[in-house]
This record gives structure tokens, sequence and C-alpha cells, in this order.
């Protein structure tokens, strides 16, 4: 029985494991499974490489996507650019157990901006400075997109405290994306403090969150009129990829 599995914590919130399952049904995939592994420190990831030998596929969730690198034995190339991780493939032998790390939350966001009408001069507010900020971030410049970040603790010239964000910046960006955990399940009452007062039907709001569905940052932004997406088509998509490089040969 071949195993997969997602590390983060908490996971209370995540969709995968039903993802995969339902995918497996769907496919007839009978050899199959998929676990949560909610844990409370990045170091526990090798114990469970260990103790569970059929597992060759891992998800990584937050707050583990920069965390887990120094515990992989390879990574692709494309996170010596990026700086983050959410897919890992285990390689196990006779002799060795190898794993290397991927990003396929690229792949995921740039199928999410693949279906958004943006105008071409877009510009982009990131709301939070962790790994799926890092992301967005890489995505959006690759996209020919300018950015701003917004931290609640700004860590250079570069990122913006959420108390610094004003009508003159909020009107100048088109897109606002919600990159952080704010709102996610279980604390749906929770949403990211901008100054919604500004948007309007101009603006693309993106939440990277999934459950729920629609957030309250995303029901605040649509109240103004803008339109809004929620993280449902990067979660489906970067798990399909995560699928394809889990069985493809070494």
């Amino acid at each position: 029985m071949r195993e997969f599995g997602l590390i983060g914590y908490p996971l209370g919130h995540a969709y995968s494991q039903k993802y995969f399952e339902d995918k497996f049904q769907t496919l007839g995939i009978t050899d199959a499974k998929y676990t949560l592994f909610p844990i409370s420190e990045i170091s526990k990831i090798s114990n469970i490489i260990n103790s569970h030998p059929n597992l060759i596929g891992l998800n990584v969730t937050t707050p583990y996507k920069e965390l887990v690198i120094p515990y992989l034995d390879e990574i692709d190339s494309l996170i010596l650019r990026l700086g983050t991780v959410n897919t890992v493939k285990i390689t196990r032998t006779l002799e060795s157990v190898k794993t290397k790390g991927f990003n396929t939350d690229v792949y995921g966001l740039n199928k999410t901006f693949d279906n958004l009408n943006l105008p071409k001069k877009s510009k982009a507010i990131i709301l939070g400075s962790g790994g799926s900020g890092k992301t967005t971030n890489f995505v959006l410049k690759e996209r020919g997109i300018e950015t701003l970040n917004v931290s609640r603790s700004p860590q250079n010239l570069q990122h913006l405290s959420y108390s610094k964000l004003t009508e003159s910046i909020i009107s100048q960006h088109n897109i606002i994306i919600n990159a952080t955990p704010v709102g996610m399940y279980p604390k749906i009452d929770l949403f990211p403090d901008i100054p919604y007062k500004y948007i309007n039907k101009n603006h693309f709001c993106i939440d990277l969150v999934y459950n729920p569905a629609q957030t309250l940052f995303l029901k605040k932004c649509a109240d103004k009129g803008a339109s809004v997406v929620n993280g449902l088509t990067m979660l489906y998509e970067q798990a399909d990829k995560a699928w394809e490089i889990w069985n493809s040969t070494p």
C-alpha cells in the first residue's frame, strides 16, 4: 500500500486528504492512502519518514514550507530561487531513503492567475511575508507584476506595515492577495486588518485560504464591488502537480 501525506500544524483546515481520497476513488486506485501528520515541530519529519516504510510523498503546509528545507537530501533547482517547499518526494531503495523538495504552489498560483483577466499593467499588494507570501511574490514578479509586501513585522525597507496602508496605496494596486492564514477555519471570524473602504470594482482580491470558501476578507472585498477568488484552484492544481512528481520515475 503506497502512502502519501501532509505535514503541517495545525491541520484541522486541510482539504488535501479528502481531495486525494476522492482522486483515488475516481481513478480506481486501491493501493494508495493519504494520511495527515500534524507535527508540532519540523524535526519530527524524520520520525514520520522512518516509521512509515510505504510513505513516498508528502505535501508541506504552514508553518513548515521554509523550515523543511534543511531536512531534505536534495531540492529542485527552483527552490534555490524561491526558498520554499510544499512537496517532498521520497525515494526508497534497499540501501537508502532519499528525499527531494519541490514547489508546486508556483504551478497552482500560475493556474489561478491564468484564469483571471488581469489588466496588463497590474500592481499587487501581498499580505504576509511567510512561505506563501514569498511564493506569491515570486510568481507575480515572474509575470511582470510589481508587488508590495505588507507584514505585521516588516523585515526590510521593501515591506510595509499594515498601519501604513493608505487610500493612495490601495488605489494604485489593483490586486490584493491574502497570503496569510488569517480567516482560515476554525478562526473564520478573523480577517486581515486593511482599509477595506478604499477597495472598489477595479480590484481583484485573492485569498489563498480555501477553507472556508468565502472568507471574511473575500466577503468584505466583494461588498465593495471587487472581483474575488479563493485558494481552491491553487490547492487542486498544486495537488495534481505533486501527484505527477510522486509518480514520476527517479
